[in-house]
């Protein structure tokens, strides 16, 4: 499949971006939160609404888009993509068992913060006209793709109700055993909007089951929130039509990117670090030869640096027809 990475900062690159090209976004931007002092994670881009409408207008009617978040500043998030234009369609929980306190601790058993176990993303939508029937016609788009990501025996089960009810149906009440959550023969259960890494509920439970980031997720990145491709592939498949183009302009390691293609859609990937960007170019060179998708107007365009500067001619990151530039 298709693959184009693009080596700038993503309020430029979008600009380019023909009108309502984009059939999904699966993205994890910054927190806002300086994580390991780093100087990209910053709320400048990610909790202003502005980005998220340049965003908005690439994507086509009825087009999905899904945000990991961090539990502090998910807020600022999904109201900034809120008031750029979307509909806000859910909110979705990570859940985990082997996060670290970030606590100071204090005499007389004291701190102050608490073990990070779950991280949010926002499911929102791009408003359309018409019938959600009428879009998936039109577009290709609007609609989930429940029966691609139902919990089956791979990291759910396949046992019906009845008499025996599984631990997840005791610890939260019969409203997550409701006919919603049934078993359909040969298809396993409704997603929920939960997914976890195994620890909480075990393997064989009610819901999407994918540990946290292993050494081959990384793919020898040393970016520090790599998160793992199965939990990416499964958003992919959830919100992007078979075939279609999935943007990440966070893109960081490219797991989106590696997800996207194993899945067997296209990819435009943003990356604004050189360091991060070439961990992507690296990691996604071994896929097979392509064209960049047709969302592009003019070709590869002169940029303009953020903060100021001459615009200079786009320059590629590497030989690699998959990539291209616009960091002056």
């Amino acid at each position: 499949m298709n693959w184009t990475l693009r080596h700038g900062d993503a309020r430029d690159v979008l600009a380019l971006i023909d009108p309502e090209t984009i059939d999904a976004v699966v993205t994890d931007p910054p927190y806002g939160l300086n994580f390991m002092g780093k100087k990209w994670d910053t709320g400048e881009v990610a909790f202003d609404p502005a980005f998220w409408a340049l965003v908005l207008a690439a994507m086509k009617p009825g087009a999905h888009l899904v945000a990991f978040g961090g539990t502090r500043t998910y807020h600022r998030l999904a109201a900034a993509i809120e008031d750029a234009g979307f509909e806000i369609r859910d909110q979705l929980a990570w859940v985990y068992g082997c996060g670290f306190p970030k606590s100071h601790n204090l005499s007389g058993g004291k701190g102050t913060a608490l073990k990070p176990a779950w991280e949010p993303i926002v499911l929102a939508r791009k408003p359309f006209r018409g019938t959600v029937a009428g879009n998936v016609l039109a577009h290709g788009t609007g609609a989930l793709n429940i029966d691609a990501c139902r919990i089956g025996t791979g990291g759910g089960t396949e046992t019906q109700r009845g008499e025996e009810k599984t631990k997840t149906v005791h610890a939260f009440g019969d409203g997550l055993g409701a006919a919603g959550g049934a078993v359909v023969p040969g298809l396993g259960r409704w997603p929920a909007n939960i997914a976890h890494d195994g620890n909480q509920f075990g393997e064989a439970s009610r819901f999407f089951y994918s540990a946290k980031a292993t050494k081959a997720d990384r793919w020898g990145s040393r970016h520090p929130t790599v998160k793992p491709v199965k939990l990416k592939r499964w958003l992919v498949r959830l919100i992007t039509p078979p075939g279609g183009v999935v943007l990440d302009p966070f893109a960081g390691s490219g797991t989106t990117g590696a997800a996207a293609l194993a899945e067997g859609r296209q990819t435009l990937l943003i990356e604004r670090e050189a360091e991060y960007a070439a961990d992507i170019e690296r990691r996604l060179s071994g896929a097979p030869p392509r064209t960049s998708p047709p969302i592009f107007a003019g070709g590869i365009p002169n940029s303009r640096k953020r903060g100021g500067g001459a615009g200079k001619a786009a320059r590629p990151l590497a030989t690699t027809p998959s990539v291209e530039s616009t960091d002056a």
